[in-house]
């Protein structure tokens, strides 16, 4: 499982989900479904969102192994 900070730190950054989306290049629904954790980006989406949050791939971005029953 991916899940992701961008609401934080667009938070902190004052931009709203429009502003976001047109840095990167992507719909205001990508950013919504991926802040819901329902559309995990491409690598390089990954990195274009942090880097237009000026913050490490690392820092926006974690992943973790779900357990299957």
């Amino acid at each position: 499982m991916i899940a992701n900070k961008i609401h934080i730190f667009r938070a902190e950054k004052r931009l709203t989900q429009k502003q976001l989306a047109d840095s990167v290049g992507v719909s205001r629904q990508t950013i919504v479904a991926m802040e819901k954790n329902k559309y995990n980006p491409s690598l390089i989406l990954a990195f274009k969102v942090a880097n237009a949050l000026e913050q490490s791939i690392t820092e926006v971005f974690t992943y973790s192994e779900e357990k299957e029953l």
